[in-house]
């Protein structure tokens, strides 16, 4: 679906809540489980074009009972990231990338995607009115939650008229308060993530609802997460919801994007850091059997995952139903460690951002 070309865009209308809500302890924050004051909402329809978007008090939606996203699974979102600097002002860490994924993938849901300038102003907006909430310590900062969802309500098997855009914002802290931790992961061979011309390349809901069952099943067998195959069971594709990379003796390796995995924003950052420090970086398929020859080569390094969450997660064992495997004594690499320092440090404005990653509040 085409983004409206509108000559003007809504303003945006800001009503504060009357009592601000008790601010979580930054020191002892989880991930996702508590909400700022406010949130963000733009409305679409076909006859309208993008109308009525304000900045509200937090509160629950209110949606028809057919509406499309209950029904026919119209609903995508993004995950982004606000920090804090270490000279107190506030950054967002890539945001036009993370507004070109929901266009890529709102143009596959036959979603209407909201402008740039909307995206863009909603947020940042959000985000300055909500900038208490923001935590300072080493490592946290304020997830951004953008979310599209079909709204008119009909049973129909067609895209939906009607669409709500909407921002909610979350203190999270450091993913691991301890340091890196090696993580030990599954590798899926009964459940599939994607196919081939399906919605892999994108941050629809569904694909997450899909991936539920496997990762619960690991979960209670002791895994932190699994290891996602292609459709043969050949190739490797995603661990959990992160992307992965494959340190071996003369290149790092990453499943090139082929339709079936998600793009991810760090991704595309560490990319860009590991061939500025030199480093042979090459995106191409990676079968279970190449990892298996690598590791008994002793070629085989090092496995990371990278994702928003997280950012760097090292993986120390990987084990199957006719094999295990530990990577480099079950113990952080130096690569993964040095990007998890790197990304970091620009994030909070202790290093030069020489990607231009960050635009300010």
């Amino acid at each position: 679906m085409e983004i409206l070309n509108q000559k003007t865009l809504p303003s945006i209308s800001i009503k504060k809540i009357d009592t601000p809500k008790l601010k979580p302890d930054f020191n002892n924050l989880s991930f996702g489980k508590y909400f700022t004051d406010h949130m963000f909402l733009a409305h679409y329809s076909t006859k309208m074009g993008w109308h009525k978007a304000e900045i509200t008090p937090r509160q629950n939606l209110s949606l028809d009972p057919a509406s499309s996203v209950l029904h026919y699974g119209q609903a995508l979102f993004e995950g982004m990231k606000a920090f804090r600097k270490t000279d107190g002002s506030i950054t967002l860490f890539r945001p036009e990338y993370n507004w070109s994924r929901m266009v890529d993938g709102a143009d596959r849901l036959c979603l209407q995607a909201p402008p740039k300038e909307l995206f863009m102003e909603g947020i940042k907006s959000l985000v300055k009115l909500d900038q208490d909430w923001v935590p300072d310590q080493d490592g946290s900062s304020l997830y951004i939650r953008p979310t599209l969802i079909g709204t008119e309500g009909f049973l129909g098997v067609r895209p939906s008229n009607e669409y709500l855009f909407f921002v909610i914002l979350s203190p999270v802290g450091a993913y691991y308060s301890g340091g890196l931790a090696p993580l030990k992961i599954w590798v899926e061979t009964d459940f599939l993530r994607a196919a081939p011309g399906g919605l892999g390349h994108t941050k629809a809901a569904a694909n997450y609802a899909g991936s539920l069952k496997a990762a619960q099943l690991a979960k209670q067998n002791g895994y932190s997460q699994v290891l996602w195959l292609d459709v043969d069971k050949k190739y490797v594709e995603e661990v959990g919801t992160m992307n992965v990379f494959f340190a071996f003796e003369n290149e790092i390796v990453t499943p090139i994007l082929d339709g079936t995995i998600l793009g991810g924003g760090v991704r595309d950052s560490v990319i860009q850091l590991l061939r500025h420090q030199g480093k042979n970086v090459v995106e191409r398929k990676v079968s279970v059997e190449e990892i298996l020859i690598k590791h008994k080569e002793g070629s085989l390094k090092e496995i990371f995952g990278t994702g928003t969450a997280a950012i760097v997660s090292p993986v120390g064992e990987l084990n199957s139903k006719e094999w295990k495997l530990k990577i480099n004594q079950n113990e952080t690499g130096p690569i993964a460690k040095k990007l998890y320092s790197d990304l970091t440090a620009i994030q909070h404005g202790r290093s030069e951002d020489i990607f231009s990653w960050l635009e300010q509040i």
